[in-house]
């Protein structure tokens, strides 16, 4: 081959060499370089939206590129707070997986970040050419804590023209929270009164029945940016008036028919109305059953068993809830 010959063959195989490097498509280095961009990302599995207040929030993941004997740590701020406290650490196991459990107590964002290890392993320090990397935070989570309730549900009693009182404590406690007393009637739900918690999360309600009988109550928390919404039940509230009763026995017929174990005989209410009456501090409900008492003054007469279940004898005054 003649010396030009091979001067032209040379120059030939190195611009092939340079058309394969301009060949090589851009994107293939994007892609690259987004690999090792997503590896030095803390990433975390979908995290819960939404907690009960005690429940803890758990936070799965990976770690991405971290050193030996790296950990991370679980943080929390506030809603629109960028102030991040620890709440939770762990360590990163040999495939970059993490686990972190924490309790929550009000509403806000969760991120994970990686705690560098302090010292070096001997097979990272005997290659000084490993760039130990940390991962950059994870993405924010936000997860949203109910408040909660601690309330009593009892069957509070009542004489009508007093104020019925229903205590409890909102938590997590904090003060100036207001909290309404509901009652159910008409089949929906009423506001009967409001009150605030106090420094330890308590709260105290007055109400005062405006007609005699039972009300289902329950207490709610409308939410606020700490916490998310609550409601609980509260028992309920019997309003009672006062009454002229006397007892007799019913062995014989009655005018309705048939005899309640509890009975009760009244001159106009229809058969079978239940009446819950209070007497010595007992409470029985007694079942409309005969007609009576027919004598001046006096509302209600008790059957034998009804009298002895309250321990009622001759005529006095009983509450009564009609």
């Amino acid at each position: 081959m003649r010396p030009e010959q091979i001067l032209r063959s040379s120059r030939s195989a190195r611009l092939g060499a340079g058309a394969l490097l301009l060949a090589i498509p851009a994107s293939a280095v994007a892609l690259t370089a987004g690999r090792a961009d997503a590896q030095s990302v803390i990433t975390i599995n979908p995290v819960a939206r939404h907690i009960a207040f005690g429940r803890a929030v758990t936070v799965t993941g990976n770690a991405g590129v971290t050193d030996a004997g790296s950990s991370v740590e679980l943080q929390y701020a506030p809603p629109g707070a960028t102030n991040w406290r620890a709440l939770a650490s762990s360590r990163v196991l040999s495939d970059g997986s993490f686990r972190l459990v924490a309790a929550l107590r009000r509403s806000g964002v969760v991120r994970v970040v990686a705690i560098p290890s302090t010292g070096s392993s001997p097979d990272v320090a005997s290659a000084p050419s490993t760039t130990v990397t940390t991962p950059t935070p994870s993405a924010h989570a936000p997860v949203s804590v109910r408040a909660r309730f601690v309330v009593p549900s009892p069957s509070i009693d009542v004489l009508s023209g007093n104020a019925a009182e229903i205590r409890g404590t909102l938590l997590p406690a904090v003060a100036g929270r207001r909290v309404r007393l509901l009652g159910r009637s008409g089949g929906s739900w009423h506001t009967l009164a409001s009150s605030r918690t106090g420094g330890k999360g308590g709260f105290a309600l007055h109400y005062e029945p405006t007609a005699t009988g039972e009300s289902w109550l329950k207490v709610r928390f409308r939410g606020d940016r700490l916490n998310i919404a609550d409601s609980a039940r509260a028992g309920s509230v019997t309003a009672f008036r006062e009454a002229v009763a006397s007892w007799y026995g019913d062995a014989g017929g009655t005018a309705c028919g048939f005899h309640a174990y509890f009975g009760v005989a009244h001159k106009t209410l229809p058969c079978g109305t239940k009446v819950t009456f209070r007497y010595g501090g007992r409470s029985v409900t007694a079942v409309v059953d005969d007609r009576g008492p027919f004598v001046g003054g006096r509302e209600w007469d008790l059957n034998q068993n009804t009298a002895a279940a309250l321990g009622f004898g001759g005529v006095g005054i009983v509450w009564s809830s009609i």
